[in-house]
């Protein structure tokens, strides 16, 4: 069994959304055949592929059921977290019932827990960062109480991974988020202090589009930070070792 990760697919699979990615340049250009053909090549049914957030452009969860049956036909067992653009995200018993009218049964949701895989423990949330350049962020919008409510979250799923780890010691708890926890000198207040008190070594985070000559990866405060936009990786999904 390997694990995997991959963010932002951004998918847009439903008649009525019609927000392809493929506008936004040739990056982009068939990425979702792209996502299938590298699911397939790589990943077995053994597998497991953390998707942490932007998953579908649907509005609704209704309008999310072809983007998630076309999830659930991807080879592997798929951890979704959500991310600012996942609007269609319910409750987890909403989720959970859609699901069984639906027969999905490889999909699972990292919202407020944690999961085993092979030789891990994936905990994480979505994650927020004050950042106070952001574009399109509604006026008024409070960062410290998003940050404080993610802060929580993130608490809950280290609870649980502390627990299962508790239960196997030999596995590494890693951090699955959305948002990175810091970026260009700004850091996620609490989220980050979080992170070390749990002693998280790693964290995959999305979310960053369009500049693909960064570094895949840095160092913060002790915790190694790995960039897993889809199209950051040529939609081709990252092996965690």
């Amino acid at each position: 069994m390997s694990l995997y990760t991959i963010a932002d697919l951004h998918l847009s699979t439903h008649s009525e959304t019609n927000k392809s990615m493929e506008v936004f340049g040739a990056r982009w250009a068939n990425y979702v055949q792209r996502i299938s053909d590298n699911f397939k090549r790589l990943v077995t049914d053994e597998d497991t592929v953390v998707i942490p957030g932007d998953i579908s452009w649907a509005l609704s969860l209704e309008e999310a059921v072809s983007d998630l049956k076309f999830i659930d036909s991807l080879p592997g067992k798929k951890i979704l977290g959500k991310g600012n653009h996942d609007f269609w995200w319910c409750t987890m018993k909403k989720h959970e019932a859609l699901f069984e009218r639906l027969g999905i049964k490889t999909v699972s949701f990292l919202f407020n827990n944690a999961h085993e895989c092979d030789d891990f423990i994936i905990a994480g949330t979505r994650g927020w960062y004050n950042d106070s350049g952001a574009t399109n962020i509604p006026e008024g919008t409070d960062f410290k109480k998003l940050t404080e409510r993610e802060r929580l979250r993130l608490k809950m799923s280290l609870d649980e991974a502390k627990r299962l780890k508790e239960l196997s010691p030999q596995k590494e708890i890693v951090a699955f988020m959305h948002f990175p926890p810091v970026w260009s000198g700004q850091e996620s207040e609490g989220l980050v202090d979080l992170l070390i008190e749990y002693g998280v070594g790693r964290v995959y985070f999305g979310h960053i589009h369009g500049n693909y000559s960064i570094e895949p990866s840095f160092t913060h405060k002790g915790i190694s930070m790995h960039l897993v936009s889809a199209d950051y990786l040529k939609f081709v999904p990252k092996i965690v070792k």
